[in-house]
C-alpha cells in the first residue's frame, strides 16, 4: 500500500496522532483532534460526528488509487462516530451491512473462546479498517470490536458504496473492491501461516509423547 497504514497495525495505548493537523477538514477540529472531538461529542450528544477531508481518506489504504473528487466526495458524505474506551463497535454475530475505518485511536478484536470469556485476536489503530466482508456478503459478524482507547471513525454502509461509487463512478467502485480484496487476501494467508504452525506445534507435541523411551532409561 506504499507508506500507508495496512490493517492489523498495533497502534499504542493512545493511538497514533500522526494523523495531525493535515489529517482535519478546516475549521472542523482545531489543533488537539481529541480535545474537540469530546467537544464536540459532549455538546452535540447523538449528532454528526467531526468532519474528515480528502487528505484523511488518501492516507488510508482502503481509499488508496481514487481519484481527488471521489476522495472529496466521500469525505462531505460518510460519517465519523467518536467511540469512548471500553464501547463495543460491532458484536460478534450481529447481522450489519456497514464498515469501519479508524482515524484515530485504537481498537481490540475479540472472539468468544471455547470455554467462555473472550479471546483477542487482534488489535487495529489509525489506517485500519474492519467489517468489510459485511459490504460483500450478508453474513453474521465474525468477531466483536471495541474500543481500548478513545477512538474516531469513518462508518462506510453499502448504501454508501452503492450511492457514492458504483452507481457514480465504477473506476472507483472497482479500486476500493480491489483493496477491500487484497486486504482480505493478506488476512487470509497471514490465518493460513498460523494455522500451519499451530497443526505443526500440535503434531510436534504429540509425536514426542507417543515415542518409545530411550533405550536404557528403564530401571534394571
Amino acid at each position: 500500500m506504499g507508506g500507508r497504514r495496512r490493517p492489523g497495525y498495533r497502534a499504542g495505548a493512545l493511538g497514533d496522532k500522526r494523523l495531525g493537523d493535515k489529517r482535519l477538514a478546516d475549521g472542523a477540529l482545531g489543533p488537539d483532534p481529541w480535545y474537540n472531538a469530546h467537544e464536540m461529542s459532549d455538546h452535540r450528544g447523538r449528532g454528526p460526528g467531526p468532519r474528515i477531508n480528502a487528505e484523511i481518506l488518501r492516507d488510508i489504504g482502503l481509499f488508496g488509487g481514487l481519484d481527488d473528487e471521489s476522495l472529496a466526495l466521500l469525505a462531505r458524505e460518510l460519517p465519523t462516530q467518536h467511540v469512548e474506551a471500553g464501547s463495543t463497535v460491532v458484536e460478534e454475530g450481529d447481522m450489519s451491512r456497514e464498515m469501519f475505518v479508524v482515524v484515530g485511536g485504537e481498537l481490540e478484536v475479540v472472539k468468544e473462546g471455547p470455554r467462555g470469556g473472550d479471546v483477542r485476536v487482534a488489535l487495529f489503530g489509525p489506517g485500519d479498517w474492519f467489517g468489510e466482508m459485511s459490504i460483500l456478503d450478508v453474513q453474521p459478524r465474525s468477531a466483536t470490536v471495541r474500543a481500548v482507547a478513545p477512538t474516531m471513525l469513518v462508518r462506510v454502509t453499502n448504501e454508501h458504496v452503492e450511492q457514492l461509487l458504483y452507481r457514480r463512478d465504477l473506476k472507483a467502485y472497482s479500486l476500493l473492491m480491489m483493496n477491500i480484496a487484497r486486504e482480505l487476501s493478506r488476512k487470509l494467508r497471514v490465518a493460513d501461516g498460523i494455522l500451519a504452525q499451530f497443526v505443526s506445534t500440535v503434531n510436534d507435541t504429540y509425536v514426542s509423547r507417543s515415542a518409545p523411551p530411550p533405550s536404557g532409561s528403564r530401571g534394571g
